[in-house]
Protein backbone atom coordinates (compact mmCIF):
# COMPACT_ATOMS: atom_id res chain seq x y z
CA UNK A 1 0.00 0.00 0.00
CA UNK A 2 1.81 3.44 -1.17
CA UNK A 3 1.67 5.48 2.19
CA UNK A 4 0.88 8.74 0.68
CA UNK A 5 -2.61 7.13 0.36
CA UNK A 6 -2.21 5.21 3.77
CA UNK A 7 -2.02 8.34 5.85
CA UNK A 8 -5.48 8.35 5.11
CA UNK A 9 -6.46 4.72 5.75
CA UNK A 10 -7.39 4.79 9.55
CA UNK A 11 -9.85 2.39 10.88
CA UNK A 12 -13.12 2.81 7.92
CA UNK A 13 -16.05 0.46 7.39
CA UNK A 14 -16.33 -0.89 3.92
CA UNK A 15 -18.87 -0.65 1.57
CA UNK A 16 -20.65 -3.45 -0.10
CA UNK A 17 -21.82 -5.00 -3.40
CA UNK A 18 -26.16 -5.06 -2.47
CA UNK A 19 -26.21 -8.22 -4.16
CA UNK A 20 -24.00 -10.04 -2.06
CA UNK A 21 -25.14 -11.82 0.68
CA UNK A 22 -23.29 -13.07 3.45
CA UNK A 23 -21.77 -17.02 3.55
CA UNK A 24 -23.25 -19.81 5.75
CA UNK A 25 -22.62 -21.49 7.67
CA UNK A 26 -20.89 -18.61 9.73
CA UNK A 27 -17.09 -18.77 9.54
CA UNK A 28 -14.32 -19.75 12.57
CA UNK A 29 -13.01 -16.83 13.85
CA UNK A 30 -10.09 -18.91 15.21
CA UNK A 31 -6.58 -17.73 13.88
CA UNK A 32 -3.96 -20.01 15.09
CA UNK A 33 -2.56 -22.59 17.88
CA UNK A 34 1.52 -23.05 18.40
CA UNK A 35 3.79 -23.57 15.49
CA UNK A 36 4.93 -26.93 14.73
CA UNK A 37 8.30 -25.75 15.74
CA UNK A 38 6.87 -24.32 18.60
CA UNK A 39 9.64 -23.42 20.96
CA UNK A 40 10.65 -20.00 20.38
CA UNK A 41 14.41 -18.61 19.93
CA UNK A 42 15.85 -15.06 20.58
CA UNK A 43 19.19 -14.16 18.15
CA UNK A 44 19.78 -10.40 18.97
CA UNK A 45 16.84 -8.35 17.96
CA UNK A 46 15.73 -11.32 15.75
CA UNK A 47 12.58 -13.57 16.87
CA UNK A 48 11.86 -16.72 15.09
CA UNK A 49 10.32 -20.04 15.85
CA UNK A 50 13.00 -23.08 15.51
CA UNK A 51 12.08 -24.72 12.20
CA UNK A 52 12.95 -20.59 11.07
CA UNK A 53 16.16 -20.56 10.26
CA UNK A 54 17.47 -16.25 9.53
CA UNK A 55 20.14 -17.04 6.44
CA UNK A 56 21.40 -13.60 5.44
CA UNK A 57 20.45 -9.63 5.10
CA UNK A 58 21.38 -7.31 2.99
CA UNK A 59 21.40 -3.61 3.91
CA UNK A 60 19.94 -0.81 1.91
CA UNK A 61 22.59 0.83 0.34
CA UNK A 62 23.53 3.92 -1.91
CA UNK A 63 21.66 5.27 -3.91
CA UNK A 64 18.63 3.38 -2.55
CA UNK A 65 19.01 4.04 1.04
CA UNK A 66 17.17 7.53 1.55
CA UNK A 67 15.41 8.21 4.76
CA UNK A 68 12.25 7.00 2.13
CA UNK A 69 13.68 4.36 0.42
CA UNK A 70 11.38 1.84 1.41
CA UNK A 71 11.96 -1.52 0.15
CA UNK A 72 8.50 -3.10 -1.66
CA UNK A 73 7.69 -6.08 -3.78
CA UNK A 74 9.68 -8.83 -5.08
CA UNK A 75 9.95 -10.56 -8.39
CA UNK A 76 12.54 -13.99 -9.62
CA UNK A 77 13.76 -15.14 -12.70
CA UNK A 78 16.11 -18.14 -11.74
CA UNK A 79 19.42 -17.08 -10.03
CA UNK A 80 18.26 -13.64 -9.55
CA UNK A 81 15.70 -11.29 -7.30
CA UNK A 82 14.30 -8.53 -8.22
CA UNK A 83 13.62 -5.93 -4.99
CA UNK A 84 11.47 -2.76 -6.16
CA UNK A 85 12.21 0.18 -3.79
CA UNK A 86 10.24 3.85 -3.84
CA UNK A 87 14.09 5.14 -5.39
CA UNK A 88 13.70 2.34 -7.85
CA UNK A 89 14.93 -1.41 -7.53
CA UNK A 90 17.68 -3.80 -7.21
CA UNK A 91 18.90 -6.61 -9.20
CA UNK A 92 20.15 -9.41 -6.16
CA UNK A 93 22.27 -13.20 -8.09
CA UNK A 94 21.01 -15.25 -5.43
CA UNK A 95 22.97 -18.50 -6.67
CA UNK A 96 24.02 -18.82 -3.07
CA UNK A 97 21.28 -17.49 -0.70
CA UNK A 98 23.27 -17.45 2.42
CA UNK A 99 24.86 -14.82 0.20
CA UNK A 100 22.96 -12.28 -2.19
CA UNK A 101 24.82 -10.43 -4.15
CA UNK A 102 23.71 -7.00 -5.29
CA UNK A 103 24.02 -7.32 -9.24
CA UNK A 104 22.57 -3.69 -10.06
CA UNK A 105 21.01 -0.85 -8.59
CA UNK A 106 18.87 1.31 -10.43
CA UNK A 107 17.96 5.04 -9.14
CA UNK A 108 13.92 5.67 -10.75
CA UNK A 109 11.79 6.92 -7.67
CA UNK A 110 8.18 6.36 -8.28
CA UNK A 111 5.54 5.01 -5.40
CA UNK A 112 5.63 2.04 -4.76
CA UNK A 113 7.58 0.43 -7.83
CA UNK A 114 5.99 -2.85 -7.51
CA UNK A 115 7.80 -5.09 -9.54
CA UNK A 116 7.33 -8.15 -11.92
CA UNK A 117 9.64 -9.73 -14.54
CA UNK A 118 9.14 -12.14 -17.81
CA UNK A 119 11.97 -12.58 -20.66
CA UNK A 120 13.98 -10.19 -20.74
CA UNK A 121 11.45 -7.28 -19.23
CA UNK A 122 11.22 -5.83 -16.04
CA UNK A 123 7.97 -3.33 -14.90
CA UNK A 124 7.54 -0.94 -12.07
CA UNK A 125 3.96 0.87 -10.94
CA UNK A 126 4.11 4.12 -10.34
CA UNK A 127 0.56 5.90 -8.43
CA UNK A 128 1.96 9.15 -7.34
CA UNK A 129 2.01 11.89 -10.18
CA UNK A 130 5.61 12.68 -11.76
CA UNK A 131 6.74 15.12 -14.35
CA UNK A 132 6.84 12.42 -16.80
CA UNK A 133 7.85 8.61 -17.15
CA UNK A 134 11.53 9.40 -17.17
CA UNK A 135 13.69 8.56 -14.43
CA UNK A 136 14.92 11.80 -13.80
CA UNK A 137 11.48 13.37 -13.59
CA UNK A 138 10.43 14.51 -10.35
CA UNK A 139 6.88 14.54 -9.17
CA UNK A 140 4.18 16.65 -10.00
CA UNK A 141 1.83 18.45 -8.70
CA UNK A 142 0.38 20.04 -11.39
CA UNK A 143 -3.04 17.94 -12.94
CA UNK A 144 -0.94 16.78 -16.23
CA UNK A 145 1.06 14.56 -13.99
CA UNK A 146 2.47 11.35 -15.38
CA UNK A 147 1.70 7.92 -13.70
CA UNK A 148 1.53 4.22 -14.38
CA UNK A 149 4.03 1.15 -15.64
CA UNK A 150 7.67 1.75 -16.66
CA UNK A 151 9.46 -0.93 -18.66
CA UNK A 152 13.27 -1.77 -18.43
CA UNK A 153 14.98 -4.25 -20.57
CA UNK A 154 17.33 -6.20 -18.43
CA UNK A 155 19.00 -8.66 -20.51
CA UNK A 156 22.43 -7.18 -19.31
CA UNK A 157 21.15 -7.18 -15.33
CA UNK A 158 24.12 -5.05 -14.64
CA UNK A 159 22.90 -2.46 -16.86
CA UNK A 160 18.84 -2.43 -16.57
CA UNK A 161 17.44 0.19 -19.79
CA UNK A 162 14.51 1.87 -19.35
CA UNK A 163 12.88 1.49 -22.57
CA UNK A 164 8.68 2.79 -22.62
CA UNK A 165 6.15 3.72 -20.49
CA UNK A 166 2.63 3.19 -20.43
CA UNK A 167 0.17 6.16 -18.71
CA UNK A 168 -2.71 4.15 -17.20
CA UNK A 169 -6.07 6.19 -15.26
CA UNK A 170 -5.07 6.43 -11.82
CA UNK A 171 -1.86 5.21 -12.21
CA UNK A 172 -0.46 2.03 -10.99
CA UNK A 173 -0.41 0.88 -7.38
CA UNK A 174 0.29 -2.63 -8.22
CA UNK A 175 -0.16 -4.60 -11.46
CA UNK A 176 -0.02 -8.52 -12.49
CA UNK A 177 1.72 -10.34 -15.26
CA UNK A 178 -1.10 -12.29 -17.11
CA UNK A 179 0.80 -14.35 -20.31
CA UNK A 180 -1.68 -14.04 -23.69
CA UNK A 181 -2.37 -16.84 -25.98
CA UNK A 182 0.78 -15.65 -28.59
CA UNK A 183 4.08 -16.22 -26.41
CA UNK A 184 5.17 -13.04 -28.20
CA UNK A 185 2.28 -11.02 -26.06
CA UNK A 186 1.86 -10.38 -22.29
CA UNK A 187 -0.70 -8.17 -20.20
CA UNK A 188 -0.61 -6.16 -17.17
CA UNK A 189 -3.18 -5.81 -14.92
CA UNK A 190 -2.68 -2.57 -13.64
CA UNK A 191 -4.57 -1.91 -9.72
CA UNK A 192 -4.94 2.01 -9.10
CA UNK A 193 -6.89 2.84 -5.94
CA UNK A 194 -7.96 6.65 -5.99
CA UNK A 195 -10.21 9.05 -4.52
CA UNK A 196 -12.99 9.32 -7.13
CA UNK A 197 -13.46 12.71 -8.91
CA UNK A 198 -9.78 14.22 -9.08
CA UNK A 199 -8.21 14.69 -12.18
CA UNK A 200 -6.28 11.13 -12.75
CA UNK A 201 -9.43 8.97 -11.66
CA UNK A 202 -12.63 10.18 -13.31
CA UNK A 203 -15.43 9.48 -11.27
CA UNK A 204 -16.75 6.86 -11.15
CA UNK A 205 -13.32 4.65 -10.34
CA UNK A 206 -14.73 1.55 -11.10
CA UNK A 207 -12.40 0.00 -13.85
CA UNK A 208 -8.58 -1.36 -14.07
CA UNK A 209 -6.23 -1.14 -17.16
CA UNK A 210 -5.15 -4.03 -19.11
CA UNK A 211 -2.00 -2.82 -21.03
CA UNK A 212 -0.76 -5.13 -24.13
CA UNK A 213 2.63 -5.70 -24.62
CA UNK A 214 4.29 -7.12 -27.53
CA UNK A 215 7.68 -8.52 -25.69
CA UNK A 216 9.66 -8.33 -29.08
CA UNK A 217 8.53 -4.66 -29.26
CA UNK A 218 7.94 -3.25 -25.62
CA UNK A 219 7.86 0.46 -26.65
CA UNK A 220 4.71 -0.16 -28.82
CA UNK A 221 3.09 -0.83 -25.57
CA UNK A 222 -0.57 0.15 -25.11
CA UNK A 223 -3.62 0.44 -22.98
CA UNK A 224 -5.85 -1.89 -24.78
CA UNK A 225 -8.88 -1.96 -22.36
CA UNK A 226 -10.15 -0.87 -18.64
CA UNK A 227 -12.74 -3.37 -17.51
CA UNK A 228 -15.55 -2.25 -15.60
CA UNK A 229 -16.00 -4.21 -12.71
CA UNK A 230 -18.06 -2.80 -9.98
CA UNK A 231 -21.65 -0.79 -10.86
CA UNK A 232 -22.53 -0.32 -7.32
CA UNK A 233 -20.69 1.05 -3.95
CA UNK A 234 -19.30 -2.42 -3.29
CA UNK A 235 -16.38 -1.18 -5.13
CA UNK A 236 -15.67 1.36 -3.02
CA UNK A 237 -14.85 3.08 0.92
CA UNK A 238 -15.24 6.70 2.55
CA UNK A 239 -11.96 7.02 3.59
CA UNK A 240 -11.68 10.33 5.03
CA UNK A 241 -14.58 11.75 3.54
CA UNK A 242 -13.16 10.41 0.34
CA UNK A 243 -14.78 7.64 -2.31
CA UNK A 244 -11.67 5.67 -2.75
CA UNK A 245 -12.45 3.22 -5.56
CA UNK A 246 -10.65 0.86 -8.21
CA UNK A 247 -8.78 -2.20 -7.16
CA UNK A 248 -5.56 -2.65 -4.74
CA UNK A 249 -4.97 -6.46 -6.08
CA UNK A 250 -5.29 -8.38 -8.43
CA UNK A 251 -3.86 -12.13 -8.59
CA UNK A 252 -4.02 -14.28 -12.20
CA UNK A 253 -4.13 -18.12 -12.47
CA UNK A 254 -4.11 -18.18 -16.05
CA UNK A 255 -4.27 -21.84 -16.39
CA UNK A 256 -7.17 -22.17 -14.28
CA UNK A 257 -8.58 -18.85 -16.22
CA UNK A 258 -9.17 -17.11 -12.95
CA UNK A 259 -8.31 -13.77 -11.10
CA UNK A 260 -8.82 -12.83 -8.00
CA UNK A 261 -9.47 -8.86 -7.18
CA UNK A 262 -9.16 -6.92 -4.06
CA UNK A 263 -10.95 -3.93 -4.37
CA UNK A 264 -11.33 -1.99 -1.42
CA UNK A 265 -14.88 -2.43 -0.53
CA UNK A 266 -15.08 -6.42 -2.24
CA UNK A 267 -13.50 -8.98 -3.16
CA UNK A 268 -13.84 -10.18 -7.01
CA UNK A 269 -13.91 -13.39 -8.49
CA UNK A 270 -13.08 -13.07 -12.37
CA UNK A 271 -13.34 -15.28 -15.41
CA UNK A 272 -9.81 -14.30 -17.74
CA UNK A 273 -10.62 -16.87 -20.41
CA UNK A 274 -10.32 -13.68 -22.44
CA UNK A 275 -7.62 -11.70 -21.05
CA UNK A 276 -8.61 -8.25 -22.57
CA UNK A 277 -12.74 -8.48 -21.78
CA UNK A 278 -12.21 -10.51 -18.22
CA UNK A 279 -16.07 -11.68 -17.00
CA UNK A 280 -17.24 -11.09 -12.86
CA UNK A 281 -18.39 -13.83 -11.93
CA UNK A 282 -19.20 -13.03 -8.30
CA UNK A 283 -18.56 -10.04 -5.83
CA UNK A 284 -18.35 -11.06 -1.89
CA UNK A 285 -18.25 -8.51 0.91
CA UNK A 286 -17.64 -8.81 4.70
CA UNK A 287 -18.84 -5.93 5.94
CA UNK A 288 -18.54 -6.59 9.85
CA UNK A 289 -14.64 -7.57 9.58
CA UNK A 290 -13.02 -6.24 6.29
CA UNK A 291 -12.27 -2.69 5.84
CA UNK A 292 -9.58 -2.75 3.26
CA UNK A 293 -9.26 -5.53 0.90
CA UNK A 294 -5.84 -5.90 -0.04
CA UNK A 295 -4.61 -8.85 -2.03
CA UNK A 296 -5.71 -12.68 -2.73
CA UNK A 297 -4.35 -16.13 -2.91
CA UNK A 298 -5.25 -18.79 -4.62
CA UNK A 299 -4.20 -22.30 -3.66
CA UNK A 300 -2.82 -25.13 -5.72
CA UNK A 301 -6.01 -26.65 -6.89
CA UNK A 302 -8.28 -23.43 -7.37
CA UNK A 303 -10.76 -24.21 -4.86
CA UNK A 304 -9.37 -21.65 -2.01
CA UNK A 305 -8.49 -17.95 -2.11
CA UNK A 306 -7.38 -16.34 0.81
CA UNK A 307 -8.26 -12.45 0.71
CA UNK A 308 -6.07 -10.15 2.96
CA UNK A 309 -7.75 -6.87 4.75
CA UNK A 310 -4.68 -4.37 4.97
CA UNK A 311 -6.72 -2.38 7.78
CA UNK A 312 -5.36 0.67 8.75
CA UNK A 313 -4.11 1.16 5.29
CA UNK A 314 -0.34 -0.47 7.03
CA UNK A 315 0.29 2.58 8.83
CA UNK A 316 -1.81 1.20 12.04
CA UNK A 317 -1.24 -1.71 14.84
CA UNK A 318 -3.91 -3.72 14.33
CA UNK A 319 -1.78 -7.12 15.64
CA UNK A 320 -2.49 -5.33 19.04
CA UNK A 321 -4.53 -6.48 22.28
CA UNK A 322 -7.71 -4.25 21.13
CA UNK A 323 -8.45 -5.86 17.21
CA UNK A 324 -10.03 -8.51 17.02
CA UNK A 325 -8.99 -11.66 16.04
CA UNK A 326 -11.24 -11.16 12.36
CA UNK A 327 -10.10 -7.65 11.83
CA UNK A 328 -6.72 -6.57 10.22
CA UNK A 329 -6.52 -10.44 8.89
CA UNK A 330 -6.30 -13.03 6.15
CA UNK A 331 -10.13 -14.69 5.31
CA UNK A 332 -10.25 -18.35 3.68
CA UNK A 333 -12.96 -18.57 1.40
CA UNK A 334 -13.85 -21.99 -0.78
CA UNK A 335 -14.13 -21.57 -4.51
CA UNK A 336 -16.60 -24.54 -5.46
CA UNK A 337 -16.64 -26.28 -9.01
CA UNK A 338 -19.29 -23.81 -9.98
CA UNK A 339 -16.78 -21.06 -9.33
CA UNK A 340 -18.59 -19.97 -6.27
CA UNK A 341 -17.16 -18.11 -3.02
CA UNK A 342 -18.11 -19.33 0.59
CA UNK A 343 -16.56 -17.64 3.80
CA UNK A 344 -14.99 -20.50 5.79
CA UNK A 345 -12.32 -19.00 8.38
CA UNK A 346 -9.95 -16.34 9.44
CA UNK A 347 -6.13 -16.10 10.13
CA UNK A 348 -4.31 -13.91 12.41
CA UNK A 349 -0.68 -14.09 13.41
CA UNK A 350 -0.99 -14.99 17.35
CA UNK A 351 1.87 -12.79 18.69
CA UNK A 352 0.52 -9.68 20.09
CA UNK A 353 2.28 -6.79 18.86
CA UNK A 354 2.91 -3.51 20.65
CA UNK A 355 0.85 -0.88 20.24
CA UNK A 356 3.00 1.47 18.21
CA UNK A 357 4.44 -1.78 16.24
CA UNK A 358 2.12 -1.39 12.84
CA UNK A 359 1.35 -4.66 11.47
CA UNK A 360 -1.62 -6.60 9.49
CA UNK A 361 -1.57 -8.78 6.61
CA UNK A 362 0.14 -7.91 3.63
CA UNK A 363 1.96 -9.85 0.81
CA UNK A 364 2.57 -13.42 0.13
CA UNK A 365 2.93 -16.53 -1.50
CA UNK A 366 2.52 -20.32 -1.69
CA UNK A 367 4.99 -23.34 -0.64
CA UNK A 368 4.79 -25.56 -2.94
CA UNK A 369 3.79 -28.87 -0.91
CA UNK A 370 1.89 -31.30 -2.69
CA UNK A 371 -1.66 -31.68 -1.04
CA UNK A 372 -1.24 -29.04 1.55
CA UNK A 373 -2.01 -25.40 1.53
CA UNK A 374 0.06 -23.39 2.86
CA UNK A 375 1.39 -19.87 2.63
CA UNK A 376 4.03 -17.36 3.63
CA UNK A 377 2.76 -14.16 4.20
CA UNK A 378 4.07 -10.56 5.65
CA UNK A 379 2.94 -8.46 8.37
CA UNK A 380 4.66 -5.52 8.51
CA UNK A 381 6.32 -5.10 11.82
CA UNK A 382 4.57 -8.36 12.92
CA UNK A 383 7.19 -9.93 10.59
CA UNK A 384 6.98 -13.25 8.23
CA UNK A 385 4.37 -15.76 9.12
CA UNK A 386 4.25 -19.80 7.21
CA UNK A 387 0.26 -20.93 7.90
CA UNK A 388 -1.59 -23.70 7.08
CA UNK A 389 -4.83 -23.33 5.57
CA UNK A 390 -5.37 -26.84 4.64
CA UNK A 391 -8.43 -27.37 6.96
CA UNK A 392 -9.92 -23.84 5.66
CA UNK A 393 -12.08 -22.97 9.00
CA UNK A 394 -9.14 -23.53 11.27
CA UNK A 395 -6.16 -22.18 9.72
CA UNK A 396 -3.07 -22.37 11.90
CA UNK A 397 0.76 -20.92 12.00
CA UNK A 398 3.31 -23.54 11.35
CA UNK A 399 6.91 -21.11 11.55
CA UNK A 400 7.71 -17.56 12.10
CA UNK A 401 10.36 -14.88 12.15
CA UNK A 402 9.91 -11.01 13.34
CA UNK A 403 12.28 -8.25 14.87
CA UNK A 404 11.58 -6.20 17.72
CA UNK A 405 9.95 -2.85 17.68
CA UNK A 406 10.73 -0.07 15.61
CA UNK A 407 9.85 3.26 15.69
CA UNK A 408 8.09 4.45 12.39
CA UNK A 409 7.17 2.22 9.35
CA UNK A 410 8.77 -0.83 9.23
CA UNK A 411 9.13 -4.54 9.01
CA UNK A 412 8.35 -6.69 5.84
CA UNK A 413 6.56 -5.38 3.03
CA UNK A 414 6.18 -8.79 0.75
CA UNK A 415 7.24 -12.52 1.92
CA UNK A 416 8.00 -15.04 -0.64
CA UNK A 417 9.08 -18.70 -1.14
CA UNK A 418 11.27 -19.27 -3.86
CA UNK A 419 13.29 -22.62 -4.86
CA UNK A 420 13.81 -23.68 -0.98
CA UNK A 421 14.27 -20.36 1.04
CA UNK A 422 11.49 -17.32 1.54
CA UNK A 423 12.70 -13.48 0.77
CA UNK A 424 11.33 -10.85 2.46
CA UNK A 425 11.41 -7.14 1.50
CA UNK A 426 12.06 -5.15 4.82
CA UNK A 427 10.66 -1.99 4.22
CA UNK A 428 14.03 -0.24 6.22
CA UNK A 429 16.40 -3.26 6.92
CA UNK A 430 16.77 -4.72 2.97
CA UNK A 431 16.74 -8.14 1.67
CA UNK A 432 16.09 -11.02 4.54
CA UNK A 433 16.45 -14.45 3.22
CA UNK A 434 14.69 -17.10 5.97
CA UNK A 435 14.46 -21.30 5.68
CA UNK A 436 11.87 -23.28 6.64
CA UNK A 437 12.98 -26.47 8.05
CA UNK A 438 9.85 -28.45 9.21
CA UNK A 439 8.15 -31.98 8.08
CA UNK A 440 5.20 -30.16 6.99
CA UNK A 441 7.23 -27.43 4.57
CA UNK A 442 10.22 -30.09 3.62
CA UNK A 443 8.27 -31.16 0.53
CA UNK A 444 8.09 -27.61 -0.83
CA UNK A 445 12.40 -27.59 -1.19
CA UNK A 446 12.23 -30.12 -4.10
CA UNK A 447 10.05 -28.11 -6.20
CA UNK A 448 12.29 -25.59 -8.88
CA UNK A 449 10.94 -22.34 -10.45
CA UNK A 450 12.18 -20.41 -13.41
CA UNK A 451 10.21 -17.80 -12.25
CA UNK A 452 7.58 -16.04 -10.21
CA UNK A 453 5.41 -13.50 -9.75
CA UNK A 454 3.71 -13.64 -6.57
CA UNK A 455 0.37 -12.45 -8.36
CA UNK A 456 0.69 -14.17 -11.53
CA UNK A 457 -0.15 -18.19 -10.20
CA UNK A 458 1.36 -21.40 -11.82
CA UNK A 459 0.44 -24.84 -11.14
CA UNK A 460 2.88 -27.21 -9.15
Amino acid sequence: MAFALAAMLVVAGCGADPESSDPAPPPSAASSGAPSGSSVERSGEVLHSANVTHVANVPPRAPLNGPQDWGTDLAFQGDHAYVGNFGGFSVFDISDPAKPAVVSQVLCPGEQNDVSVTGNLLFLSVDRPRGGPGCDDGESDGEGGWEGIRIFDITDKARPKFVSAVSTPCGSHTHTLVPGEDPQTVYLYVSAPGPEGTPTCPDPHNIFSIVEVPTGNPAAAKVAANPVISGGPGGTVDIGGQSIGGCHDITAYPEKNLAAAACFGDGILLDITDRVNPKVLQHVSDRENFSIWHSATFNNDGTKVVFGDELGGGMSATCDRGTPRTKGASAVYDLSGDRTLTLRGYFKIPREQQQGENCVAHNGSLLPVPGKDIMVQSWYQGGVSVWDFTDSANPREVGFFERGPVEGLAGSWSAYYYNGHIYSSDITKGLDVLRIDDPLTDPAKSAKMTELNAQTQTAY
